[in-house]
């Protein structure tokens, strides 16, 4: 497995070794030793990821930004089939960093899935027909502590890959959404 590192410091991207041939591949798509071994290498708190959640979306469905703040989640995100743009922005307020973005696609096919810290809002945007997305969180989900930015914001200025469209929402993220 490789860590790449990305445009903010704490966000990076896991890209397993995979192996192929006519029969199919396998990959190692987690293993807590070098998880928490690339965390500490950039000088990061290294963590134990404790519940796996699963989403399944159609295209043009835009999830989040969310976050929660009594119980901060990590999530390490990967997609089991589709594509996804994947974006993690800091929202820490004492963070040099705050408000910056990080986005990447994420695919079954190019098998990378990227590491959102605490402290950070998560979204995505669905390229393909359908995705399946595995979230490996390092707290529980809790419904009762989370919250929603607007997808949309000026203040994050998030470049999504919308052609023309306008991504279908949730009923919760469209109250966060702001006019574009």
């Amino acid at each position: 497995m490789k860590c790449i590192e990305t445009e903010l410091a704490e966000v990076l991207v896991f890209e397993p070794q995979v192996f192929s041939d006519e029969r199919g591949f396998f990959m190692e798509t987690f293993r807590q030793s070098f998880f928490s071994e690339s965390l500490k290498n950039r000088g990061l708190k290294a963590l134990d990821l404790v519940q796996d959640n699963f989403s399944r979306s159609q295209q043009h469905v835009l999830r989040g930004l969310h976050y929660q703040c009594k119980h901060p989640q990590g999530k390490l995100v990967r997609v089991c089939t589709g594509s996804i743009f994947d974006v993690a922005v800091d929202i820490r307020p004492q963070s040099k960093t705050y408000g910056k973005w990080v986005g990447r696609v994420l695919s079954a096919d190019n098998h990378l899935q990227m590491w959102i810290p605490p402290g950070f809002a998560h979204g995505f945007y669905v390229l393909s027909e359908y995705a399946d997305v595995i979230y490996r969180c390092t707290d529980y989900y809790a419904p009762d502590d989370e919250y929603v930015l607007a997808w949309n914001s000026a203040e994050f200025a998030i470049d999504w890959p919308l052609r023309n469209e306008l991504p279908i929402l949730s009923e919760r993220d469209a109250k966060a959404a702001v006019s574009t």
